[in-house]
C-alpha cells in the first residue's frame, strides 16, 4: 500500500499539520478556486453598494482552512499509514468543514452575483435555479436519503472489507476524502444552511433530524473505542518508526470519532438557535408592518366616513 514503505517519525499535532502542498494537490487547487469565487462574488455585490454578512465570509474562509489542514499537511501523509490519523481527516471532512462552508451561503451568494441571461437563454444563474428545483435535488437532500446515506457512510465502511479495498491505492484514500465532505454537506445542508433549498422544515424538525443522525456517530465511535480487535487490516502493520500499537491507535481513532459527534452538534444548535431568533424577528417586524398598513386604511376610511358625514346636508 503507497506510504507504508515510507520512513515517517512518530505522529504528532506540529508534524502532521507541517504544510506540505503534494499530500492530495487537488484539494489545494479545490480550496484555492473555492476561497477565489467566493471573494470574487463577495467583492462583486461591495462594488455594486449591496452588503453581504462579514461573519459569513469569516465562516466560508474558516471552512476552506479546515479542508486544506487535513488534506494538504503531513496529516495526509499519516491518513495513510495510521487509523487515528485517517479519522482526523474524516470527521472534519464530514463534520466541520461543511457546517462552515453552509454558513457562508454561497448558492445565495451565487444567485445574487450572476448576472440573468438574455430573454430565451440559459445562463449559469438559470442553470442553477433550475437545479435547485430538479428532483434530483429534491431526493438526495431529503432526511429520508441524507441520514441513512450519513450513517452508511460511517458503519458500510469500517465495519465492511470496502475500506481496506479502497486504501490499497492512493486514489481510493482520496475517494473517500471527497465522499466524506460530499455526504456531510448533504446532511447538514437541510438542517442549518443559510441557502434556499428543496427541504427546508421547521426548526424544531431541523433538531430533530439532527439528533437521528448523532447517536448514531457517538454509538459509532465508542464502538471502535471499545472493540477487542482490528476492524480494518490496512493499518494492522505500522511502520516501526512510528512507535504506535495499532490497536491503541484504534482505540483514539474511535475517540476521536465519538469526540465530533458532540462538537458539531453544539456548533449546529447554536447556528439554528440564531437562525431561529432572526427568522421569529423578521416575522415580528412583516406582522408589525402588516398592522401599520391596516391601521392606516381604518384611519383613511374612518376619515372618509366623517368626511362624507360633513357634506351631508343639515336636517
Amino acid at each position: 500500500m503507497p506510504g507504508m514503505d515510507q520512513e515517517l517519525p512518530p505522529f504528532t499535532f506540529g508534524r502532521a499539520l507541517a504544510f506540505h502542498p503534494s499530500a492530495d494537490w487537488y484539494f489545494l487547487v479545490g480550496a484555492l478556486l473555492l476561497a477565489g469565487l467566493y471573494l470574487f462574488g463577495v467583492v462583486r455585490l461591495w462594488r455594486r453598494g449591496d452588503k453581504w454578512p462579514v461573519g459569513r465570509v469569516v465562516a466560508w474562509m474558516l471552512g476552506v482552512v479546515t479542508m486544506l489542514l487535513v488534506t494538504c499537511t503531513g496529516l495526509a501523509q499519516y491518513g495513510m499509514v495510521l487509523l487515528s490519523a485517517h479519522m482526523m481527516q474524516h470527521m472534519v471532512l464530514s463534520m466541520l468543514t461543511p457546517i462552515l462552508l453552509l454558513l457562508g451561503g454561497p448558492v445565495t451568494l451565487a444567485l445574487r452575483t450572476l448576472r440573468p441571461a438574455a430573454k430565451g437563454r440559459r445562463g449559469p444563474r438559470e442553470l442553477l435555479v433550475a437545479l435547485l428545483h430538479s428532483r434530483y435535488l429534491k431526493v438526495v437532500s431529503h432526511p429520508a436519503f441524507t441520514i441513512p446515506l450519513f450513517i452508511a457512510s460511517l458503519y458500510g465502511l469500517y465495519f465492511t472489507p470496502i475500506f481496506d479495498y479502497l486504501m490499497k491505492s492512493t486514489w481510493g484514500h482520496q475517494l473517500m476524502m471527497v465522499h466524506f465532505l460530499a455526504v456531510g454537506l448533504l446532511f447538514f445542508w437541510p438542517i442549518m444552511g443559510v441557502d434556499p433549498g428543496p427541504h427546508r422544515p421547521g426548526y424544531v424538525m431541523r433538531i430533530l433530524e439532527l439528533f437521528m443522525g448523532m447517536p448514531f456517530h457517538a454509538f459509532f465511535g465508542v464502538a471502535v473505542m471499545m472493540a477487542s480487535n482490528l476492524l480494518v487490516t490496512t493499518f494492522a502493520h505500522p511502520a516501526a518508526s512510528l512507535g504506535v500499537n495499532p490497536l491503541s491507535d484504534q482505540h483514539l481513532a474511535g475517540g476521536l470519532a465519538w469526540a465530533f459527534s458532540e462538537i458539531p452538534s453544539t456548533v449546529v444548535l447554536i447556528a439554528l438557535t440564531f437562525q431561529w431568533a432572526k427568522s421569529e424577528e423578521r416575522q415580528s417586524r412583516r406582522k408589525d408592518r402588516a398592522a401599520d398598513r391596516n391601521g392606516d386604511q381604518e384611519l383613511e376610511a374612518y376619515n372618509a366616513y366623517l368626511a362624507r358625514l360633513g357634506q351631508r346636508p343639515a336636517g
